[in-house]
């Protein structure tokens, strides 16, 4: 094994991560931690872009197909897991290539995590009822005044770490941002090559169009069917976090009768390409990446594993 026993590929959903982490396994004999939040959870394979089965075959993916939906899995989860998973991998003298894009899983893995207070039921109480009052949008919109950084990096619709970043503000006085500046406990997992995969902006949103279509023509549509029918009861009552993921939440609207189908994929496609901003945004202010043009076809990709595969063997 080289000096490097660790090799990180990030980068926004649709730049080409699975294939890239797939090539290098390949030809180094190396295994892949999948960082990708919703890929651990079974039954949701077409909506999350999981790797073939001919893939899965081939080599050894860490985090994929492990959990049932509505089972908790946290990114203080995944970093303590993955970190025994990177572990075992080196003892067979093998890489380990962490491949994905959810960014609290690649953050607390890289960096680990500044320490934040602990959760003030009263205060939480609160905010969840200006939530059901006032809507998302308006807490959305006040932290984007008092902690414009870290709202960046939030989705309106995903409640939870809305609802956690103002009261981390009201705990504290300080905000989510200020807090993770300070000093976090390194990772001592090994020497890590850590890479993100470019688009130019245009080109991303082209693939991320197509890959919305491709992912309907596969059979999306049956498989959140399958899921609605299974979980739509618990969604009435509560939320079901895996089940909030963007190409399954539309459909979702549409079975209940909220939107129309054409709509549905619309916003699939709309909130896919606002996550792949959000991402870029988090990995550039937070992260300090190698960035390196993403493979547009076979022959760059090829290149481009040859590459970095002759950069991991010049430090043996």
């Amino acid at each position: 094994m080289s000096d490097t026993s660790i090799l990180v590929i990030l980068g926004p959903t649709c730049s080409g991560k699975s294939a890239l982490a797939f090539a290098i396994a390949r030809q180094t004999g190396g295994e892949i931690i999948s960082a990708d939040s919703r890929q651990i959870y079974r039954n949701m394979t077409i909506g999350t872009a999981k790797p073939s089965p001919e893939m899965l075959e081939t080599v050894r993916h860490h985090f994929i197909n492990e959990k049932e939906i509505g089972e908790p899995f946290s990114a203080g989860d995944f970093v303590e897991e993955a970190g025994n998973r990177i572990r075992q991998i080196h003892e067979c003298g093998r890489l380990a290539i962490v491949a994905g894009g959810s960014t609290l899983y690649i953050e607390g893995l890289l960096q680990g995590f500044s320490p934040l207070p602990p959760s003030d039921p009263g205060i939480r109480d609160v905010l969840r009822q200006e939530l059901l009052h006032n809507g998302a949008e308006a807490l959305y919109r006040r932290l984007k005044a008092l902690d414009p950084e870290q709202a960046q990096t939030l989705d309106p619709t995903k409640t939870q770490r809305l609802i956690r970043s103002l009261e981390i503000i009201e705990i504290t006085g300080r905000t989510v941002t200020e807090l993770l500046k300070t000093p976090k406990q390194e990772q001592k997992q090994g020497k890590m090559l850590i890479i993100g995969l470019h688009l130019p902006r245009a080109l991303l949103y082209e693939r991320i169009n197509t890959r919305t279509d491709d992912m309907m023509q596969a059979g999306l549509l049956e498989e959140a069917r399958e899921l609605h029918g299974q979980y739509g009861n618990h969604l009435r009552g509560r939320r079901v976090n895996a089940l909030e993921t963007v190409g399954y939440r539309e459909l979702f609207h549409y079975f209940d009768g909220i939107i129309s189908l054409e709509s549905a994929v619309d916003l699939i496609r709309q909130h896919t390409r606002n996550y792949a901003k959000r991402q870029l945004t988090f990995f550039k202010n937070r992260l300090n990446v190698e960035w390196i043009d993403s493979p547009l076809n076979q022959n760059s990709l090829n290149a481009l594993t040859g590459r970095i595969c002759r950069i991991l063997s010049s430090e043996q």
